[in-house]
C-alpha cells in the first residue's frame, strides 16, 4: 500500500496515536478498507478506500484564529490552509503558543511535528513532511473544541456518530484499528480519506458490559447497528484531519 502522505510513515490513526496526554505524539493512519486483510505493520500500512474529491464548503471563510474552531476535513483546521507553513502559524497564533518536537510516527521513526498549543480544548499538532516544516502532512492530537460542520468532534456519543452518519462500519475493539469508523458508504462519504476518527467505550466497559464487549472484538469489521455496542457508551477519542489531499 502507498503511504497517506509524502516523507510520513503512517498514523495507525490515531490509531495509534491514543490519546492527547501522551508526551510524545504519534501520527496515525487510516484503517484498510473492508477488504484488506489485516496489516501486518499497522503503523506503515496506508488506507486503502477509494480517495474521494475534496469537499467544498460555503464555510471557507476564516474568521479570528482565536475563535475558529471549524474544521472542513480537505480545507482547512481553522484558520489552519493546506498550504500553511510554520511562519503562517506564527503569524496566526503567535510564537508562544508553538512547541516544535518530533512525532513519533512508529517502528522507531519521527517525523517534524509543532504542538499548536491555545489551551487544552483547542490544542492540536502539526505533523510535517520535510525539515523546513513548509508541508503538512496531517493534523492530529485535537482538542476537544475543533468540530466539523456537522458537529463531529472529540467527546462526540456513538448516538450522536449514527445521527450524522446514518448507517457505517466500524473496526472491533481491543487492536490497532480498534473502534475505527469507516465514512465510506455513510452519509459523510466525502470525508473518506480526509477525516480519521476513532471510538473508545467508556471506562471500565470491558469488565461492566464483559459479553458485549467481547462480542465486537478483533480485526474485523461491524455494522454500527450492532446492538453489542449499545451499552459500551462509546465515544469519538481520536480525530485526525489531511487538509488538501487525501490520506490515499
Amino acid at each position: 500500500m502507498r503511504k497517506p502522505v509524502q516523507g510520513v510513515m503512517v498514523l495507525a490513526l490515531l490509531l495509534l496515536v491514543g490519546c492527547a496526554s501522551e508526551p510524545t505524539p504519534q501520527v496515525e493512519s487510516a484503517p484498510p478498507t473492508a477488504e484488506a486483510s489485516s496489516p501486518s505493520s499497522p503503523v506503515a500500512q496506508a488506507p486503502a478506500t477509494t480517495a474521494t474529491a475534496r469537499p467544498s464548503s460555503e464555510e471557507s471563510a476564516i474568521a479570528n484564529p482565536a475563535t475558529d474552531t471549524t474544521v472542513i476535513p480537505g480545507e482547512r483546521l481553522g484558520p489552519v490552509t493546506p498550504t500553511a507553513t510554520r511562519r503562517d502559524l506564527v503569524s496566526l497564533f503567535g510564537e508562544d503558543h508553538l512547541a516544535d518536537q518530533a512525532v513519533d510516527v512508529g517502528e522507531g521513526e519521527t517525523e517534524n511535528g509543532t504542538v499548536v498549543n491555545q489551551g487544552s480544548d483547542s490544542t492540536f499538532t502539526v505533523v510535517w513532511t520535510d525539515d523546513s516544516k513548509t508541508k503538512i502532512a496531517a493534523i492530529t492530537h485535537l482538542g476537544s473544541a475543533w468540530k466539523t460542520p456537522e458537529g463531529i468532534g472529540i467527546g462526540t456519543s456513538f448516538d450522536e456518530l449514527k445521527a450524522k452518519l446514518g448507517a457505517f462500519k466500524l473496526y472491533g475493539l481491543d487492536w490497532d484499528y480498534g473502534g475505527t469508523v469507516v465514512l465510506e458508504g455513510s452519509n459523510l462519504a466525502k470525508y473518506d480519506g480526509l477525516l480519521i476518527l476513532r471510538l473508545q467505550p467508556a471506562e471500565n466497559a470491558s469488565e461492566q458490559a464483559a459479553s458485549d464487549y467481547e462480542a465486537v472484538t478483533g480485526d474485523r469489521l461491524f455494522e454500527s447497528t450492532d446492538p453489542h455496542f449499545d451499552n459500551l457508551g462509546l465515544k469519538v477519542n481520536d480525530m485526525a484531519v489531511y487538509l488538501g489531499q487525501s490520506s490515499q
